[in-house]
């Protein structure tokens, strides 16, 4: 409101008699009195004054409201901030309905390409959905938006340097010189399991992202659009992806794994159970399959000699 009546923010909060107010909790929850006075100096109601507000969130989603635009919108003016792209999984501007830009300029579709795009667009409204209900208090089914987060941000192997897929093109001069960096060991994260398409497009060393729900508070836009499409895909099976990052993880991986899904429901502990140790015997049995086919093939005599030699000429 205060660049509507040519101020900037501190000059305006004195004007309505609230000088010394942070801002920050001005937008959080105003109180009845807050309400009558600021209502009177702009003449606006006051049930239009708490709809800007965000008081139909529970406290513990306060820490993921942006005090600035993250990726702002290319056509709304830079010194607006709308309350529905105030949340990090917001990806499309409400008004234009275009993408938002990271701090590169950068789209979502320009990451994952703009089919990919389409087809995890779905997941991501999906997982926003669950994560709209948990902050507003509604009801969520089995799982909340706490309880994914915790399996998506666990670390499923040991941390290691990054892959051959992993390192970008490089002669062995560069090699040599960025020696460090393809030495650097990285955090491996459930979230690359259960969203592959964000393992093969976020840069190596910015792809493990922060614990819990600070994944979301602090995460770029990439990696909150990831986290958002992982919580889409858990919701709608659970007991598949769990089991599907549990069967790449090393043992310490599963562990700590387990531990994230602990406050699950008992009934889908169970049948993550039930159906891992299925899963794990199935997988034991192609290994066991595929090496034996391996050394049948190195036994085997060659029919066809690929080049006649003459005789005694070796």
């Amino acid at each position: 409101m205060a660049p509507f009546y040519a101020m900037t923010v501190s000059e305006f909060v004195a004007a309505l008699g609230l000088k010394g107010r942070d801002v920050f909790d001005l937008e959080w929850r105003l109180s009845e009195g807050q309400v009558a006075l600021i209502a009177a100096r702009t003449g606006l109601s006051p049930e239009v004054m708490q709809t800007m507000t965000f008081r139909e969130l529970k406290s513990a989603a306060r820490l993921m409201i942006a005090r600035k635009n993250r990726s702002p919108c290319p056509h709304c003016p830079e010194d607006l901030h709308r309350k529905s792209t105030a949340l990090p999984w917001r990806f499309r501007c409400p008004v234009h309905g275009v993408e938002f830009r990271d701090a590169t300029g950068w789209t979502l579709s320009d990451w994952f390409g703009r089919d990919c795009f389409k087809k995890l667009e779905g997941h991501a409204e999906a997982g926003a959905a669950h994560i709209d209900a948990w902050a507003s208090g509604a009801g969520q089914g089995d799982l909340e938006a706490p309880e994914v987060l915790q399996v998506l941000t666990a670390r499923h192997r040991r941390a290691s340097p990054p892959n051959v897929c992993e390192q970008p093109r490089m002669s062995l001069k560069d090699r040599r010189d960025y020696h460090d960096f393809l030495t650097t060991p990285i955090l491996r994260q459930a979230l690359t399991v259960v969203v592959p398409e964000y393992d093969q497009v976020a840069p190596v060393l910015a792809k493990p992202v922060r614990p819990g729900l600070h994944a979301l508070a602090q995460g770029s836009l990439l990696q909150c659009f990831a986290l958002t499409v992982g919580i889409g895909r858990i919701i709608e099976d659970p007991v598949k992806w769990a089991i599907s990052v549990m069967l790449v993880s090393d043992a310490e991986g599963q562990g700590r794994v387990r531990q994230a899904i602990s406050p699950w429901p008992l009934s889908l502990r169970r049948r993550i159970s039930a159906r891992f140790w299925r899963a794990e015997r199935d997988e034991s049995a192609r290994q066991t399959a595929e090496e034996a086919a391996r050394q049948r093939q190195s036994h085997k005599y060659r029919l066809i000699q690929s080049h006649k030699y003459r005789y005694r000429i070796s």
